[in-house]
């Protein structure tokens, strides 16, 4: 008896071997198969859904990116933006950013890109695709840098057709990190910083990311092309020459003399911040231990003995137990407190700092107004442009409270002393030509403050919807014949904006 309890159990060890053997081959050939690196065809790299068959969990966490659809507009939550960016696109139309999925979208969408009516019309110039689609390196490699730089932004409209995907940031040929906008290793060399290719893999997870999460202006550059005719390309560069700091790009920008625009109201030469968080990150405590954008955006998860990134690319306090708890042996609920504190300190003195500045603006406008010269407005204009340069440096990258709180702070406060100091300014001013006691237009809303901005929202709109109408439907029609476009992947894609709502 006692010898057939312990063959009976042999077979039973043997067996529970044998199908644990099974497993374990059967998930590292899987494994194996996952670490391959298909070929994807050169013609179709820029179209996110070729990547799938080799990469389906990546594809499909991308695919969540749809998840993210909450549009939020920003102007109606702080319309003082309206009264800061007169003149300027972003007084027009404001949203917060959505997932990758509408990322291409909502730059059709937006107010800022004008309504075109033909490839050569419009307000916004061809550099304003750049950071919205894989299609857009694959026309650079195409038609050159430099022309793909020189135009109006309706000019490629039916060409770039896929959104934020693949091909953005992994090479088709070995699936490894790359970049496809060159600007950025120009950049870093300008800073006396390592190339991409010459970074570690660590560094890579986030230089992907800093082909696009970083400050910028659209350089204006002539050139020559194959026939000999002179153009003009407008070239996305990162004022990165005197370091990654707020002060830095300014500097970068004073000595060019450079200005986005000159502000309606107050008639201040002004630059607007694009989305610095790569540079914000950096000096944060992440960033300065080596953290990757990836280690939290877009962690690792496991499938079996499958070991993926996760492309979801959502905020980490959703991840927390792969974003924040293999570092933190804090309580998830103690470092979301943490991490609201942080929030709430921003936004106390974000709110003051842009009262303050759209204050000076429209006091600098009834300065105007009784008659002052630019002479005596110099230095109050000196102000508002390096206080709202700081303030839109420290707010412009929306994570930047969590990624550099004291940096964050630290600008705000500063950017908040100019505007003060513009306004005592004023003071004086006024009551030299007579004006005392002024109290700036009320502003509380975004219909009063589009309205001092002179923002012409209900023309603005119907030329939009026009657009959507005629134009747009050609660029789909034309993306489609030409193999670039699979209408079935933007079915969802095109659901609303401020101004309009078509669920």
């Amino acid at each position: 008896m006692r010898y057939k309890l312990l063959l009976i159990a042999s077979l039973v060890a043997i067996f529970a071997m044998s199908l644990l053997a099974n497993v374990i081959n059967t998930r590292e050939d899987e494994r194996i198969e996952l670490i391959k690196a298909p070929l994807v065809a050169e013609k179709d790299k820029h179209k996110s859904e070729e990547w799938a068959r080799y990469y389906p969990r990546q594809y499909d966490s991308w695919k969540q990116t749809k998840d993210g659809d909450k549009l939020t507009d920003v102007l109606k939550e702080k319309p003082q933006l309206a009264i800061l960016w007169a003149g300027y696109g972003f007084a027009k139309d404001y949203n917060a950013p959505r997932g990758h999925y509408y990322a291409l979208q909502d730059n059709i969408n937006s107010l800022r890109t004008g309504a075109p009516k033909d490839d050569k019309t419009g307000p916004m110039p061809t550099a304003c695709w750049t950071c919205k689609s894989p299609d857009v390196p694959r026309i650079m490699e195409r038609d050159g840098e430099l022309e793909y730089f020189t135009g109006k932004w309706a000019k490629y409209g039916h060409e770039i057709v896929n959104s934020i995907g693949c091909a953005d940031c992994h090479d088709n040929k070995t699936g490894q990190l790359t970049i496809r906008r060159e600007y950025l290793n120009r950049a870093l060399k300008s800073a006396g910083l390592k190339t991409f290719e010459d970074s570690t893999h660590q560094e890579k997870r986030s230089l992907v990311c800093a082909q696009c999460h970083t400050e910028y202006y659209f350089k204006k550059t002539e050139w020559k092309d194959k026939d000999g005719n002179e153009k003009v390309a407008k070239v996305v560069t990162l004022p990165w020459e005197n370091g990654l700091t707020a002060e830095g790009a300014e500097k970068y920008y004073d000595d060019r003399n450079f200005k986005d625009w000159t502000h309606k109201i107050s008639k201040t030469r002004m630059l607007k911040t694009q989305h610095p968080g790569y540079e914000l990150f950096q000096s944060g405590i992440h960033g300065q231990k080596n953290v990757s954008c990836a280690d939290c955006h877009m962690p690792y998860t496991q499938e079996g003995s499958v070991k993926y990134s996760d492309h979801r690319l959502r905020s980490p306090l959703e991840t927390m137990d792969r974003s924040c708890m293999t570092c933190h042996r804090d309580k998830e609920s103690t470092l979301t407190s943490i991490v609201n504190r942080k929030y709430e300190r921003k936004d106390q003195l974000h709110e003051l700092t842009m009262d303050n500045l759209a204050k000076a603006h429209l006091e600098t406008a009834k300065a105007m107004e009784a008659g002052a010269n630019d002479d005596e407005l110099k230095e109050i204009r000196a102000n508002i442009r390096s206080g709202q340069w700081k303030w839109d440096y420290a707010v412009a990258s929306h994570p930047a409270f969590f990624h550099a709180p004291e940096e964050v702070l630290r600008l705000l406060a500063i950017a908040n002393e100019k505007a003060m100091q513009a306004r005592v300014l004023l003071v004086g001013v006024l009551a030299k030509h007579g004006v005392v006691n002024y109290s700036a237009p009320d502003f509380s809303t975004k219909e009063k403050a589009q309205k001092l901005a002179g923002v012409p929202l209900a023309k603005l709109v119907e030329a939009k919807l026009n657009f959507k109408k005629t134009l747009e439907k050609e660029w789909h029609k034309q993306a489609v014949q030409n193999g670039n476009l699979n209408m079935k992947s933007r079915k969802d894609v095109d659901l609303e904006s401020s101004y309009f709502n078509k669920r």
